[in-house]
């Protein structure tokens, strides 16, 4: 298993094979991401027995409970020192916390009571919290460069895209009926989620950085974090650029079925398109990044974005290969905004490390999970009940009068919209660019005297 390299640099680019290998633990990440909010409530509602009001209330009541883990979980993970590094550890004891709640939420028997799915689902979540705070939190010390985040938070993008269109795309293939569906997108989460995380710990080295103060991390140490200049730009655009695209994809099946006027095997075969424009998106905004920088590159994905919306509600009803091209914009330009939001918080971690000599990788991607948990809490929650407010009928089979149609192109237009331009204006005026992040590298790397300290040279000594 590789450590880290006297010889090496924190500045030192990863060379490509390393950085596929790093991207994997992006695979189960991406598959759940799709199968888990697009079928597993229909799952539990549909085949398992429990009512939609009992799925519904499970989701958003475990997610919203489950953030309040993610400080704590980045705060322990920040003063983690192995030998085997700070963050490895944590994404290799990740991968059974992650697991087996998969196989026991995506494989359970008919019948299972309400709490079942509120245990397994909370553990799940807990999984996916160590996981994304690991992974995301040790590429920030892989890469210590403006332009190199970018370029590794691409790879990671590209692998989770890759992975939420196969999850989608493998199980119809081989199923047999929706249910086996469901059980196939379970199987393949299990064998992509150890393949994915060993990858990256043997094949990736880890350095652990530098920090010059060490007292015990308090709440407020917390609210200096959240209250960072740059933080507070970054915690509310990763807000609106989650609630946005969350806010869409709870209504996209009604969208496109009772407005656009696609069936429902063909709305599928147009969010598979969506998912997997995002592998070429992810490539292009992150080198469009190193030009443009991260904050502008991010400004023209938002606009782009809202603006594809719009298109879309005026295209012909049933107009396939407008429709896909316009999906195929949209998930292009809405895979720079995880990717892009994280490069940037990695920018911030080295801007307070260098004032506060404290570093606070995990912490501050603990802030950025925490948020995009309750926007994908609320993005449910908000949109069927906004939904029910103007007349609209989900049920399968029911009439929905013009009336409640016209109101749910409106609803699922004005959310997104809005909420994606509201994420994209938050970097107007944002000052940390390549070159202000430069000078804070070279004051981080003059102050420690050495790049960045490896790992190594602890081992040697013993």
């Amino acid at each position: 298993m590789t450590t880290a390299s006297n010889s090496s640099s924190a500045g030192d680019r990863l060379a490509t094979p390393r950085l596929l290998a790093f991207s994997l633990p992006g695979l189960p990440l991406g598959a759940l991401a799709a199968a888990l909010s697009v079928y597993l409530p229909r799952y539990y509602a549909s085949h398992i027995g429990l009512s939609l009001a009992a799925v519904g209330a499970a989701f958003m009541t475990v997610r919203l409970v489950d953030m309040c883990f993610d400080p704590v979980i980045g705060i322990v993970m920040d003063h983690s020192r192995t030998r085997l590094g700070r963050y490895r550890v944590w994404l290799v004891c990740g991968a059974p916390l992650l697991g087996i709640p998969v196989y026991m939420l995506f494989l359970a028997p008919v019948g299972v009571p309400y709490l079942y799915l509120v245990v397994w689902l909370f553990l799940y979540y807990l999984g996916t919290s160590v996981i994304a705070l690991a992974h995301a939190s040790w590429a920030s010390v892989v890469a210590s460069k403006y332009h190199e985040r970018s370029r590794v938070f691409g790879a990671i993008q590209v692998a989770s895209t890759i992975a939420a269109a196969a999850v989608l795309i493998v199980p119809a293939l081989i199923s047999r009926n929706s249910v086996s569906d469901v059980q196939d997108m379970g199987w393949f989460i299990l064998v992509v989620t150890p393949i994915g995380i060993l990858a990256a710990a043997f094949f990736t080295p880890e350095r652990i950085v530098r920090e010059h103060r060490t007292e015990k991390v308090t709440w407020r140490d917390y609210w200096e974090m959240v209250s960072w200049p740059e933080m507070r730009r970054i915690v509310l655009a990763d807000f609106c650029l989650s609630l946005g695209p969350g806010w869409m994809s709870a209504m996209y099946l009604f969208y496109f079925q009772d407005s656009r006027g696609f069936a429902f095997r063909t709305a599928t075969y147009l969010l598979v398109l969506y998912i997997a424009a995002g592998v070429l998106g992810a490539w292009v905004l992150s080198r469009l990044a190193t030009r443009l920088g991260k904050h502008r590159t991010l400004m023209i994905a938002s606009t782009g974005y809202s603006l594809g919306l719009v298109v879309l509600s005026f295209l012909p009803k049933g107009d396939l290969w407008p429709a896909a091209a316009i999906m195929f914009a949209l998930g292009f330009l809405a895979s720079g905004f995880v990717l892009l939001g994280r490069a940037m918080c990695a920018d911030v971690g080295d801007a307070i490390r260098l004032k506060k000599g404290k570093h606070r990788q995990s912490l501050l991607y603990a802030m950025m999970t925490s948020v995009e948990k309750i926007a994908a809490a609320l993005s449910i929650g908000l949109t069927f009940t906004i939904l029910s407010w103007v007349g609209y009928q989900a049920k399968e089979g029911a009439h929905n009068t013009p009336a409640a149609i016209h109101g749910l192109e409106l609803v699922y237009l004005i959310g997104p919209v809005g909420f994606v331009m509201l994420g994209g204006a938050c970097y107007i005026g944002y000052k940390l660019d390549h070159k202000r992040h430069a000078e804070i590298r070279l004051a981080l790397e003059a102050r420690d005297g050495a790049i960045d300290e490896p790992l190594a040279a602890g081992l040697a000594a013993e």
